[in-house]
């Protein structure tokens, strides 16, 4: 054999052990590469979201082989939701979990999630939000520079305000209500004669210590992490809208992903997102009795009253319904029929 021939052929077994050795290593293990994914969100570190992120987080580091690595940004510390997203939207930020009424500036149709007084338990909220509608707003993100990886639990929202207990919408007359900026928002508080105050999260615990403005509206678990006990007395159990977290992650990062990264991404989402409802809906449970705990007086709204309430708003969402996706508003409402039956 020739010098030059037996060169060759020893080339050709190098190549062909390095073959060997490249099909011996699991394949996702060379499609996973490092990465350090920042996770913002607006809530404290004790709030059930930020509980959600670090179950994905240690599920991703898990199904990585620790390769990716989630990092969580808590309380604002990457700017207020609408920073964030635009955030994500240019590759800066990979994730987020705003709540969905966040989105309705971008996706108008995510209104109709929160239309007052629309779904009346968690078991419709789930079926809503994880069926064929939930799934068609998301499907809406891409183009704007967002994918999605389902919902998690915010909870019911309810009133708490400085001035007076609310029992029926009459109470609500005049009341300065810091709400989301969101059109739905802004028009059912209209038509309960209230004042309603659009203002980012950030700002709301220091305009109800001033007194800018009276009340605002979140989830059991939000008033007691963020101690609005401090600045308004009254908690009143109004329930007027089921408020999901959206999981986001910027499309401009999510392209880079590989297709074994993208699974490790929507596996972990969907393995958080039952822990995620669990622990929100426990968190909801027991924060009313730590509310009253703090000295807020607490109420609850009658469901007759709650039913008074949704036909007082009825235009308000008869007015959306017409501007939105006719497809859209169809499968919402189909899909309402289907969960309250």
């Amino acid at each position: 054999m020739t010098p030059m021939k037996a060169t060759f052929r020893r080339g050709l077994l190098a190549a062909a052990l390095a073959a060997i050795g490249l099909a011996a290593l699991p394949a996702a293990a060379q499609d996973i590469q490092e990465r350090t994914i920042k996770f913002g969100h607006l809530n404290n570190t004790d709030h059930p979201v930020s509980m959600g992120v670090k179950r994905f987080a240690e599920l991703v580091a898990a199904k990585s082989g620790g390769k990716m690595k989630v990092q969580e940004f808590p309380s604002n510390q990457l700017g207020n939701e609408m920073q964030q997203q635009s955030a994500l939207q240019g590759g800066v930020q990979e994730m987020s979990a705003p709540a969905t009424t966040s989105l309705a500036g971008i996706v108008k149709e995510f209104g109709l999630v929160d239309f007052p007084f629309a779904v009346g338990n968690f078991a419709q909220a789930d079926g809503l939000l994880d069926g064929p509608f939930g799934q068609a707003l998301i499907a809406r993100l891409p183009e704007k520079g967002l994918v999605a990886l389902g919902y998690w639990d915010l909870g019911f929202r309810n009133v708490t305000n400085s001035k007076r207990p609310i029992t029926r919408a009459e109470d609500l007359d005049g009341l300065k209500i810091r709400v989301i900026p969101n059109p739905v928002f802004l028009d059912t508080f209209k038509a309960f004669k209230a004042n309603p105050v659009p203002m980012p999260f950030a700002e709301l615990y220091g305009a109800l210590e001033s007194k800018a403005v009276d009340g605002q509206e979140n989830p059991f678990a939000v008033i007691l992490s963020n101690k609005f006990f401090e600045v308004n007395k009254f908690v009143s159990a109004t329930n007027h809208v089921y408020a999901a977290n959206i999981i986001l992650v910027s499309k401009r990062f999510w392209d880079r992903l590989s297709p074994v990264e993208q699974k490790i991404m929507n596996d972990a989402a969907n393995e958080a997102r039952p822990y995620q409802r669990q622990v929100s809906r426990a968190a909801a449970a027991t924060a009313v009795a730590e509310l009253q705990a703090k000295g807020m007086q607490y109420n609850a709204v009658a469901p007759a009253e709650q039913a008074r309430m949704r036909d007082i708003a009825k235009p308000v969402t008869e007015k959306f319904s017409a501007s939105y996706d006719p497809a859209i508003v169809k499968l919402y409402n189909d899909e309402l029929a289907r969960v309250r039956r």
